[in-house]
């Protein structure tokens, strides 16, 4: 009983602190000085309260335009708009306050936290990565300006570690791209340019051995599901088991211990046996346009070569 007797106490005596606290910061809003807001606003900042602080000093800065407490003003309310986790905000408001104040003693420490800012703010890898992009951009740009500065080290790795975020975007898409292959042609396609693609934006990615192994299988996916009941289907499916070779054999002398060395060497060992039977086709065809004369008056029609059975892919 006394126990929840205290209890109640304790409760009301913190409402009223909070009520008297809202009460006071009220009064100060609508009577209190500039400078007694301004006193307000800096024991507020340095107590943590960083909303009271940003209120009080965005109330501020168009009150104090062109006086001496007008840098410190701005400088103050672009870091209590980090330190509520308001990145998008606190970067546009520290790369103001540098391009107002270039030459104060709080210029670089504010181009630093715009670029911080928006790494703070970089999207996760999954969503789109514009705000990445963005942010290795002002790492960058601060590093170039100030080239000696203490916080180089970091920005480098942030740089780094941003990069990263894109490679796994990147490696996601290209996997995605070959996951969903099965279903239709057009996903095969893009799983081969994606992947290119990768590798010549990440050339010592980690993921490259895997992604050069998928590139192989894709492109035999293709030349496999290929169409060849035509002249022209025929040679489309020739070209790309013919890449399929060629990735295979760029594959192998890039890892020539790879994991994915045996299942990848059963689409090569069946490429050139399909590649075999077309040329045989090819020949067939070529024979007996010479028996018939004009090829162009005696159009002949192409049996359709043997299906690839091939691995499971």
């Amino acid at each position: 009983m006394l126990k929840n007797a205290f209890k109640s106490i304790s409760i009301l005596l913190l409402t009223v602190l909070i009520l008297s606290s809202c009460g006071k910061f009220s009064k100060l809003q609508k009577t209190g000085t500039d400078q007694e807001k301004y006193d307000a606003a800096v024991t507020y900042y340095k107590k943590g309260d960083f909303y009271k602080a940003g209120i009080l000093f965005e109330e501020l800065i168009p009150i104090l335009k062109g006086s001496t407490e007008s840098e410190m003003a701005q400088f103050y309310y672009a870091y209590t708009q980090y330190q509520q986790g308001l990145y998008n905000t606190s970067q546009f408001l520290f790369k103001k306050f540098y391009d107002t104040y270039a030459r104060s003693d709080f210029a670089q420490e504010a181009y630093y936290m715009h670029a911080y800012s928006l790494y703070k703010d970089s999207a996760p890898h999954n969503l789109d990565q514009t705000s990445t992009f963005t942010a290795i951009s002002a790492l960058q740009d601060f590093i170039n300006t100030y080239p000696d500065s203490e916080f180089r080290e970091e920005c480098t790795r942030f740089i780094l570690e941003l990069r990263d975020k894109l490679e796994l975007k990147a490696y996601e898409k290209a996997k995605l791209y070959h996951k969903i292959s099965d279903f239709n042609m057009m996903s095969l396609k893009s799983a081969v340019i994606s992947i290119e693609n990768f590798r010549k934006d990440f050339p010592d990615s980690k993921y490259n051995e895997e992604l050069t192994f998928l590139k192989v299988d894709a492109q035999y996916g293709l030349a496999t599901n290929s169409l060849n009941y035509t002249l022209d289907q025929l040679l489309k499916q020739k070209e790309r088991y013919q890449d399929v070779i060629k990735f295979y054999n760029q594959m192998v002398d890039k890892y020539p211990q790879t994991k994915y060395g045996k299942e990848a060497e059963k689409m090569f060992e069946d490429s050139q046996k399909q590649l075999a039977s077309i040329a045989e086709i090819e020949e067939k065809n070529r024979k007996t346009k010479e028996e018939q004369g004009d090829p162009s008056k005696n159009p002949t029609k192409l049996s359709a070569p043997t299906t690839a059975k091939g691995p499971t892919r």
